[in-house]
């Protein structure tokens, strides 16, 4: 008898993961991602078996040029699984109000998510082009395509999370309002958190800290996200990669009536040359600053920043609690490895009873004990975020529910 095994795509503004998994086992047989999409330097890696395959692409190589390498790789006889995949699952960053929860993708739902791209413009197109070549090569599961939303997670915000203080006709004509991201992620830490804790999800209370080149903070009150970091779009909040976070909206005022910038520019230097490049004027990678940080004003102003905007949402989040916060979790690329920004992110929450083990945050095998705590501090715990897994087994349950 064939395993049967889903396909999962992950389709980002430049760069493109996908892996092939049996979602009971949990098993990965291939893995891999496409970086620097659309720029010098183009690479895949693919990892089967043990084995890794690595290949320098053409420069600026696009989605539909990456899309076809990969699923080429798929059906090759070398990796074995063509045929035995069965379903298809897309991450979409941007539901908006319409796609709170997971569904088998229609003309009509990819509509909505064409609709709402002009609230994820860096993500939604990507994932769109995604399903569009996907269908293609695979039409025998056309039927079998599931979107999944990084937007559903936070369909539990209540309105004095999710409304700005702006004309209330702007909520209800335009859907201007907080939807927030990353909850893919964050859905499964809460998930993993409850078997780690051995504690009821409905019962939990976290701070969850998906920490990468995007970063978002979610507060989850009794396994409902209450409050998150990350608004109308994913540009609102922490200092991330290359995107600013927060920031006074009338400096946009500023660069467009005195500097004479357009807003095609503006947007471009918010979302592509802000954050952790913008200040430490070299890098959007976290770990170019870490190795910097002791050499380089830039590099180390670049890494407080972020962690003071991460400590201080942490400090606001915990005041939703009702007075009980039974953990804090690390995940996501930086969050996962990174013990400089768990130490000085925890170094300034003292107050709220938060104290690392530094010995325990700087061992590479903490993962497995997944605490970095002191005994007389509340939990604070690392754990890899395992996104594929979540959007197989969602993937998996609608299209057996569908064929009942």
């Amino acid at each position: 008898m064939l395993k049967k095994l889903i396909l999962v795509l992950n389709c980002g503004s430049s760069s493109l993961k996908f892996s092939i998994l049996d979602p009971n086992s949990k098993k990965i047989y291939v893995s891999g991602m496409i970086e620097r999409l659309f720029l010098k330097n183009t690479v895949v890696f693919i990892y089967s078996d043990k084995k890794r395959y690595t290949k320098n692409l053409s420069d600026y190589t696009n989605y539909s040029d990456a899309l076809n390498f990969i699923f080429k790789k798929i059906k090759n006889k070398y990796f074995n699984c063509y045929n035995k995949i069965y379903g298809i699952g897309h991450r979409i960053v941007h539901g908006g109000d319409k796609l709170n929860k997971s569904v088998i993708i229609t003309d009509k739902i990819l509509k909505i998510i064409k609709k709402f791209s002009i609230f994820a413009p860096l993500h939604n197109p990507a994932n769109l082009k995604g399903i569009q070549i996907s269908k293609k090569f695979f039409p025998h599961l056309k039927k079998n395509n599931v979107a999944v939303f990084d937007t559903s997670f936070h369909s539990s915000l209540p309105k004095s999370s999710f409304l700005y203080a702006i004309p209330y006709k702007f909520y209800k004509k335009n859907k201007i309002r907080r939807y927030g991201a990353h909850g893919i992620s964050h859905n499964y830490i809460l998930n993993k958190t409850s078997k780690v804790l051995n504690k009821s999800k409905n019962l939990l209370n976290i701070i969850s800290c998906h920490l990468g080149n995007g970063s978002s903070v979610t507060a989850i009150k009794s396994g409902k996200s209450i409050d998150t970091s990350m608004g109308l779009t994913p540009l609102e909040g922490l200092v991330m990669g290359t995107r600013s976070g927060d920031l006074d909206p009338a400096i946009i005022f500023f660069m467009y009536n005195k500097l004479g910038l357009s807003i095609e520019s503006i947007e471009k230097i918010l979302t592509h040359k802000s954050g952790l490049l913008g200040i430490s004027t070299k890098s959007s990678d976290c770990r170019y600053s870490e190795k910097n940080y002791q050499y380089n004003k830039n590099s180390k102003l670049a890494i407080k920043i972020f962690c003071h905007r991460v400590a201080k949402y942490i400090g606001a989040y915990s005041t939703l609690m009702n007075g009980r916060l039974d953990a804090v979790v690390f995940t996501g690329g930086i969050g996962e490895n990174s013990f400089l920004i768990r130490r000085k992110v925890i170094s300034k929450l003292n107050l709220l009873g938060l104290y690392i083990d530094k010995n325990i945050n700087t061992n590479t095998k903490f993962h497995k004990k997944y605490f970095i705590n002191t005994k007389n501090s509340i939990k604070i715990l690392v754990i890899p975020t395992k996104e594929e897994l979540f959007i197989a087994q969602e993937t998996q349950k609608l299209i057996n529910k569908k064929n009942i």
